[in-house]
C-alpha cells in the first residue's frame, strides 16, 4: 500500500510542476491550487489511503504527503512571482508606459446641498445632528403631538414594520432625540434621508432629503425664526431673495407658518415657475408647540423655541435649475458630472 501511495503522489508531483509552469494568470494559479490541495483536490482524496498504511509505514507516507504539499506551495509562488514579472507567455511588461488616468468623481448634488445649508447654519451657531432612518411611533408622531387620525400616520402613507417601527416620515425625530438627551439651550440642524409612500414622478419619491432646524433657548421669538430664515435664504441664493410667512398649522408648532422665498429664477416677477406669484414655497415653520416640549421633559414657562424644516432636493432643483426629482437616485453619470 505505501509503494501504490508513492507512486501516485510521485505522478502528481510531476503535474505540479507542469500545471503551475503553464499557468498564464492569476486565474490559472488558482485553479492549480483546487486542483491539487482543494476540497476535491488529487492529493486531499489520496488521504483516506493513510489509514490503510501499516503502523511503521506511516511516518514515510507522511513525509511524502507533506513533500507534496510544500512542492505545491513553492511552485505557486514561483508562478506568482513570475506573473508580477512580467514574463508570463515570454511577455515582458513595459514599465515606461503611462499608467492608466484613474476618472475623478464629482460630488452628487444633494450631497452638496446638504454640505452647504449644514456650513451656513454652522455659521450661526448651529451644530449638526444625526439619527436613525428607522425610529419608533412615539418619536416620529407622538411627542410631535400628531392626532391619532394625522395623515402621515396612516399605512398608506408611511413604511412600517411587523414590531411596530417605521421609516421615518421626517428629520424631527432627531429633535425629539436631542431634546430628550440633552438640555437646553439647543441650536441643532438635522440633514438626512426621510421615507413616503408616494408615487415617483417629477417632484415627489418615495425617499427625500430633508434639513430640520431646531433652536429652544430663553426669550426665543418669531422675529428670531424670520431673522434666521432670511439670512439662511441670502446665503444660499444670494443677496436680494425676499421672503414672507404666511400662517399655517402644523401639529408641532404654534403659531405656525409657511415660507416662501421670493423667486430665484425671475427674481420675484412672476415666471412658470413661481406660476407667476413671484413667490416659491420653501419650508414650513413655526414657534415649537409647548406640548412637544412638555413631552421631552422641558418646562414650556421656561423655554421656548423655533422649528423649520425643508426638502433638500427641492432646494437643490431651484438652484442648480434641475426639471425632474428622479435625476437625482437615476446614477446617470452624464447628469451627475455636471457637478
Amino acid at each position: 500500500m505505501l509503494n501504490e501511495l508513492l507512486e501516485k503522489l510521485n505522478e502528481i508531483s510531476q503535474m505540479v510542476e507542469k500545471d503551475f509552469a503553464e499557468a498564464k494568470n492569476p486565474a490559472d494559479i488558482e485553479a492549480a491550487k483546487v486542483k491539487f490541495t482543494g476540497r476535491n483536490g488529487s492529493i486531499t482524496a489520496l488521504a483516506p489511503m493513510m489509514g490503510k498504511i501499516a503502523k511503521e509505514d506511516k511516518p514515510a507516507a507522511g513525509k511524502a504527503f507533506n513533500e507534496v504539499k510544500a512542492l505545491v506551495a513553492k511552485c505557486m509562488e514561483e508562478a506568482k512571482d513570475r506573473l508580477d514579472d512580467g514574463t508570463a507567455g515570454g511577455e515582458a511588461v513595459d514599465v515606461t508606459l503611462p499608467g492608466r488616468k484613474w476618472t475623478m468623481g464629482t460630488q452628487h448634488p444633494v450631497s452638496r446641498t446638504i454640505d452647504e445649508c449644514c456650513a451656513i447654519f454652522r455659521r450661526m451657531g448651529f451644530t449638526v445632528a444625526a439619527g436613525p432612518e428607522i425610529d419608533t411611533v412615539a418619536n416620529c408622531f407622538d411627542k410631535l403631538n400628531a392626532p391619532l387620525d394625522h395623515p402621515s400616520r396612516d399605512p398608506k402613507d408611511t413604511f412600517y414594520f411587523d414590531d411596530g417601527r417605521l421609516m421615518r416620515t421626517q428629520t424631527s425625530t432627531v429633535q425629539i432625540r436631542t431634546m430628550l438627551d440633552q438640555k437646553p439651550p439647543i441650536r441643532i440642524v438635522s440633514p438626512g434621508r426621510c421615507f413616503r409612500r408616494d408615487t415617483p414622478d417629477a417632484t415627489h419619491g418615495v425617499h427625500f432629503h430633508q434639513i430640520e432646524g431646531l433652536y429652544v433657548d430663553k426669550n426665543v421669538s418669531l422675529a428670531d425664526l424670520k431673522s434666521t430664515l432670511k439670512a439662511f435664504a441670502n446665503e444660499f441664493f444670494g443677496e436680494g431673495v425676499s421672503i414672507r410667512m404666511r400662517p399655517h398649522f402644523f401639529p408641532f408648532t404654534e403659531p405656525s407658518a409657511e415660507c416662501d422665498f421670493s423667486c430665484v429664477m425671475c427674481g420675484g416677477k412672476g415666471c412658470r415657475v413661481c406660476k407667476n406669484s413671484g413667490w416659491l414655497e420653501i419650508l414650513g415653520c413655526g414657534m415649537v408647540n409647548p406640548n412637544v416640549l412638555r413631552n421631552v421633559g422641558i418646562d414650556p414657562e421656561e423655554w421656548q423655541g423655533f422649528a423649520f424644516g425643508m426638502g433638500i432636493e427641492r432646494l437643490a432643483m431651484l438652484k442648480y435649475r434641475i426639471g425632474d426629482l428622479r435625476l437625482f437616485s437615476e446614477n446617470d453619470l452624464r447628469f451627475l458630472k455636471q457637478f
